[in-house]
């Protein structure tokens, strides 16, 4: 086991402009190099399969990206969070609200993730001497340097009296992009996220909507010939069908999938921006 002392001069350079900056940071593992993105995932303990499948995804979508995934190791949507980012091969970032030793981190089922996240190139990060037993108040105060050190925050799910209602809020009070998933109607674990989008929050349903939160600009997958790489199989289809403008009939009879999931895909390329309707063909942009 290595921990250490942050020095000042390696910290996220956000987590200087916070209010109640911490007076010392300790770190077990490694910080991701210059110029990656923090985004940090918050949501309910008492996880959803939907929020399960949302967040693997979203965050599967990220493979290969300079992102680092910060959440706070707990149960439920944390560690659904730091899991999907090492299937990914992404950097993930663990904020217990204890110190760093294995003898006070909790909960303890989730130790084992710990030490993987340490193995695989994360990093643990306390504001606690290493053997400090995180008490309730500690979670809050944790909180805030999860969104203080990240670019944005992504709220999967988050109930009428989830603390993570909380952690949203500081993302508006320190300047921060807030992310939310949508969720189904009448759900209480949708209650945080429809709150925050009323109130102005970015909508996230596909992993290109945090990089775009995040600054860093999507590449092309030369493996399918130009087409962005994060395209569904149906999408895929009619982009390699679109090699010459095509019209909707044309487009229908041609696709292996039903008409209605077909429809739904060509919609979802022109909301992206990947083609367009013209004299009623369709063609890429």
């Amino acid at each position: 086991m290595d921990i250490r002392e942050l020095k000042r001069t390696e910290w996220p350079r956000q987590l200087l402009e916070i209010p109640q900056v911490p007076e010392r940071l300790w770190i077990r593992g490694s910080l991701p190099p210059a110029g990656t993105k923090f985004l940090a995932v918050v949501g309910s303990r008492a996880m959803t399969r939907y929020g399960q499948e949302a967040c693997e995804k979203l965050i599967g979508g990220l493979a290969g990206y300079p992102v680092s995934i910060v959440s706070g190791l707990a149960l439920g949507v944390d560690a659904c969070a730091h899991k999907a980012a090492l299937a990914a091969g992404l950097h993930t970032v663990a904020m217990p609200g204890s110190g760093l030793d294995d003898s006070v981190i909790g909960p303890r089922a989730n130790l084992g993730l710990a030490k993987d996240i340490v193995a695989k190139g994360g990093a643990l990060i306390s504001e606690h001497e290493p053997r400090y037993i995180a008490h309730p108040y500690d979670f809050p105060s944790r909180n805030r340097l999860m969104v203080g050190m990240s670019d944005a925050v992504l709220v999967i799910e988050a109930g009428p009296k989830s603390g993570t209602l909380i952690t949203a809020r500081l993302a508006s009070e320190y300047n921060r992009d807030l992310l939310c998933i949508p969720h189904r109607i009448g759900d209480p674990h949708a209650f945080g996220p429809h709150l925050f989008i009323r109130l102005g929050a970015a909508l996230v349903s596909e992993p290109l909507h945090i990089l775009e939160a995040l600054g860093i600009p999507p590449r092309e997958a030369a493996s399918r010939g130009g087409a962005p790489e994060d395209l569904e199989d149906i999408e895929f289809e009619i982009w390699s069908m679109l090699e010459e403008p095509k019209t909707r009939d044309e487009i229908l009879r041609g696709g292996t999938a039903a008409a209605g999931d077909l429809l739904a895909a060509l919609v979802a390329l022109e909301l992206r921006g990947l083609i367009k309707e013209e004299f009623g063909t369709w063609h890429k942009l």
